[in-house]
C-alpha cells in the first residue's frame, strides 16, 4: 500500500514555490491527493499543505531528501509527517467531563483518528470513565505550593507517553507561563466566549443576567497570555430571554464539546499553521 504523508510549509512569498515542491514530488513518483495554500499579503508569508502518497520504496527519508533543494532554495519552515502513525493525545480534565466524553466518543466511532495516551486530572471524578475505556488515569492535585512540581509531572508524562498534543477538556486550572511556553503549539484549550466576554465564576449566570442573545465557545492554543492564544475554531448559538442559566449551561456544554473536538481534529490532521498571533486553518 502506498505510504501517505502530509507536508506543510511556510516561507516568504515569491514565484515558483508551488512548482518547486510539486516538481520534486513528481520526480519521486508521488501523487498529490490534496493541496491547500494561502498568501498572507499583510506579512508576505506563503503557507501550504500537501497530502500525498508515495510509491513503494519511497520512505520518509527519501521524501525529505527529494524536497531538500526546494526547502533550502526558498528558506521554508516545514513539517513532514506520516499518516501511518496514529497521533496520541494527553487529555486534562477537572470535574466537568462533557468535553472529555465527546472526544472519547469521536475517537470510538473513528471520526477522530487518535489515541488517548493518558488522562490527567486534579480530581478523581473521571477515573471510572478512564477505567472503562482502558486509559491510564493520573490524579495530580494542584495548589499554589506544588504547582511547579505538578506541571513538571505533566510534562514528564507527556514525553513518556509519546503524546503529540495536550487537550484541556475543561481543565479548570490556569497553566503557568513556563508550562505554556515549553509546550507552545501543542496545547489546545476550550474557552466559553460570549459577546460580551464574561470572566470569572459562573459566566453563564453573568450572561443570563445581562440578557445576552448569543453564546459560544472558542478553541485556541495556550500561550502565557490567559485565553489570548491563536484561535483554531469557534461556534456560536442564539439564545433567548426565556432560557434559564441552566439552559445556557446545557447549550454551552454542547458547543464547547463540538468546538474542542473539531479543533483537535484540525490539529492532528496538520491543518493548522501558526501565523504570529493568528492561525491559518486549511479545512
Amino acid at each position: 500500500m502506498p505510504a501517505k504523508f502530509i507536508f506543510t510549509l511556510s516561507c516568504a512569498d515569491r514565484p515558483g514555490i508551488v512548482a518547486a515542491v510539486t516538481t520534486e514530488l513528481a520526480g519521486l513518483g508521488c501523487n498529490i491527493a490534496e493541496s491547500n495554500q494561502f498568501w498572507d499579503q499583510e506579512t508576505g508569508t506563503f503557507f501550504m499543505r500537501l497530502a500525498f502518497t508515495a510509491p513503494d520504496g519511497v520512505d520518509r527519508d527519501a521524501v525529505e531528501r527529494g524536497l531538500k533543494p526546494a526547502v533550502e532554495r526558498f528558506g521554508m519552515r516545514t513539517t513532514l509527517v506520516s499518516e501511518a502513525k496514529k497521533k496520541k493525545v494527553l487529555v486534562m480534565v477537572s470535574k466537568f467531563d462533557h468535553a472529555l466524553l465527546h472526544l472519547l466518543y469521536q475517537i470510538k466511532v473513528g471520526w477522530l483518528d487518535a489515541e488517548v495516551a493518558a488522562i490527567v486530572s486534579n480530581h478523581e471524578d473521571s477515573r471510572r470513565t478512564a477505567d472503562f475505556e482502558g486509559i491510564p488515569y493520573h490524579v495530580l492535585p494542584v495548589d499554589k505550593a506544588n504547582k511547579a512540581a505538578q506541571e513538571d509531572a505533566v510534562i514528564e508524562l507527556f514525553h513518556q507517553t509519546g503524546a503529540d498534543l495536550v487537550v484541556l477538556a475543561r481543565y479548570m486550572q490556569i497553566l503557568s507561563d513556563r508550562f505554556a511556553t515549553r509546550l507552545y503549539g501543542q496545547i489546545i484549550n476550550i474557552h466559553h466566549s460570549f459577546l460580551p466576554s464574561f470572566k470569572g465564576a459562573k459566566p453563564y449566570h453573568q450572561a443570563h443576567e445581562r440578557g445576552v442573545k448569543i453564546i459560544g465557545a472558542t478553541a485556541h492554543y495556550v500561550t502565557p497570555e490567559l485565553d489570548e492564544g491563536p484561535i483554531i475554531e469557534q461556534e456560536t448559538a442564539r439564545v433567548t430571554h426565556a432560557m434559564s442559566p441552566d439552559d445556557l449551561i446545557a447549550a454551552g456544554r454542547d458547543i464547547e464539546s463540538r468546538v474542542l473536538a473539531r479543533a483537535v481534529k484540525l490539529h492532528l490532521e496538520n491543518r493548522v499553521m501558526l501565523n504570529g498571533r493568528k492561525t491559518v486553518v486549511f479545512g
